[in-house]
C-alpha cells in the first residue's frame, strides 16, 4: 500500500510540473516537445512521437524523441494504414502487444520490426472539436504497455490536447492581430497617397484581395514592401 501511495504521489509530482511546463512552453513545437519527453520519463516506452492533424487532414510530425518514430510515422502516412491512423480515424486507443504477432497491418509490423519496436500504444489527443493528433508510444519490448501505462498515457493525452489546443489558438490570434497591423499600415499609405478616408482604404485592398485571389493580409504586405498595389 505504501509503495502504491509513493508512486501515486509521484506521478501526481510529474503532471503537476508537466502542467508547468505546458503553461510555460511558447508554442506548440515547444508544448508537444515536453510532452513526448515526459512520456519517455514517466512511462515504460522508448521513444515517443506526437503527429498532429494540420489543413486537410494532413499530418504534421512536431516531436519525436528518435528518428525511429518519425520513420514509422511516415511508414503509415505513406501507407495510410496503421495503428495510428486508426486511432486518429476512430478516435480509439489502439494497443499493439507485440508487432511480431499481431497481423493487422502485415506492411506497416514489417517495416517496425526491422526498426527494433515491439509494442505500440497509440492515443488520440481529442478536443470538443474532435481530434487534433496522436501521441505515440513506442516500445523495443513486446507487452510493455499494460492498464497502468494505458490510464497514465490518458491522462496525459488530456494534459497535451488541451495545451495543443490553447496553443493553437493563441497562435491564430497573434497571426489575427499581425494581420490587423499589416491592413492598417497599407490602409494608411494608400490614405496619404490617394487621399481617401479608412473605409475607401479598406474597399481598394478588399478590391485587389478578391480580383487576385490572394489574402488581404498578403495584398497588404505587398503595398507595404514595394508601396505599390499588384497588378
Amino acid at each position: 500500500m505504501a509503495e502504491i501511495r509513493a508512486r501515486a504521489a509521484t506521478s501526481a509530482e510529474r503532471f503537476a510540473q508537466l502542467a508547468v511546463d505546458l503553461h510555460d512552453s511558447a508554442g506548440i513545437d515547444e508544448t508537444v516537445g515536453a510532452v513526448v519527453e515526459f512520456a519517455v520519463q514517466a512511462l515504460n516506452c522508448s521513444h515517443a512521437g506526437v503527429a498532429l492533424v494540420v489543413a486537410r487532414g494532413q499530418l504534421e510530425i512536431p516531436a519525436v524523441t528518435d528518428p525511429v518514430v518519425a520513420e514509422i510515422y511516415r511508414v503509415q502516412v505513406a501507407g495510410g494504414r496503421g495503428p495510428l491512423t486508426e486511432s486518429m480515424r476512430d478516435h480509439t486507443v489502439v494497443t499493439v502487444p507485440d508487432v511480431a504477432l499481431d497481423s493487422r497491418w502485415p506492411e506497416w509490423a514489417g517495416k517496425v520490426l526491422e526498426l527494433g519496436v515491439r509494442s505500440v500504444l497509440d492515443v488520440p489527443l481529442t478536443t470538443g472539436t474532435g481530434v487534433v493528433g496522436v501521441l505515440g508510444l513506442y516500445s523495443t519490448h513486446p507487452y510493455a504497455f499494460g492498464p497502468d501505462e494505458e490510464a497514465i498515457a490518458h491522462i496525459l493525452a488530456r494534459h497535451a490536447s488541451v495545451a495543443v489546443a490553447t496553443a493553437r489558438h493563441e497562435k491564430q490570434l497573434a497571426a489575427a492581430v499581425d494581420a490587423r497591423k499589416l491592413v492598417g499600415q497599407a490602409m494608411g499609405i494608400l490614405m496619404e497617397r490617394f487621399d481617401v478616408d479608412g473605409d475607401q482604404a479598406f474597399a481598394i485592398l478588399k478590391r485587389y484581395s478578391q480580383d487576385t485571389n490572394r489574402k488581404l493580409r498578403d495584398v497588404a504586405q505587398d503595398l507595404i514592401d514595394t508601396r505599390k498595389l499588384p497588378r
